[in-house]
């Protein structure tokens, strides 16, 4: 089940997103993922203005996720093209404790069902992320700048 997030799940969605942080660490992905306090600001504040998800069943929640819709300042500019110019979802900060198989793609699902045009980012060294990514329909459109200014792999599903 996916429902909205509330700030008692934040605890639970720091010790996900840390899970996630140390999978990427063993798998080379060094780079990737803001620092602790700043990855929980982000999310609080995904929680704060209701863009915020856990993925739960009958033991607890094991995934977590932001679906931003409307337009993602990040993605104004990308160095190729997005396939279309269309309202879109931008599936953000997506962490599972891996117990479940699967997460992105029940992601994936239930955020086409909110909005039928989906984009996606991440870092080039997260090679497991892309694979699943683009397993998913995804297609690569080019490079975004996050924040800080570090390249970003984009993808769009329509």
């Amino acid at each position: 089940m996916i429902r909205i997030a509330t700030m008692h799940d934040l605890v639970r969605a720091r010790e996900i997103i840390g899970i996630g942080r140390a999978a990427m660490r063993a798998a080379g992905n060094t780079v990737q993922w803001a620092p602790v306090g700043q990855a929980e600001e982000a999310v609080a504040e995904d929680i704060r203005q209701g863009r915020f998800y856990v993925l739960e069943d009958d033991g607890g929640i094991y995934g977590v996720f932001a679906l931003v819709l409307g337009d993602d300042p990040t993605y104004e500019y990308i160095e190729g093209a997005w396939r279309r110019d269309a309202p879109y979802g931008t599936i953000h900060r997506i962490a599972s404790d891996g117990t479940h198989r699967g997460v992105l793609a029940e992601c994936v699902r239930w955020s086409m069902e909110q909005i039928p045009h989906l984009r996606i980012d991440t870092h080039q060294s997260n090679r497991a992320m892309r694979g699943a990514i683009e397993k998913l329909g995804f297609v690569y459109c080019g490079t975004i700048y996050i924040a800080d200014g570090t390249p970003r792999m984009a993808y769009d599903l329509m």
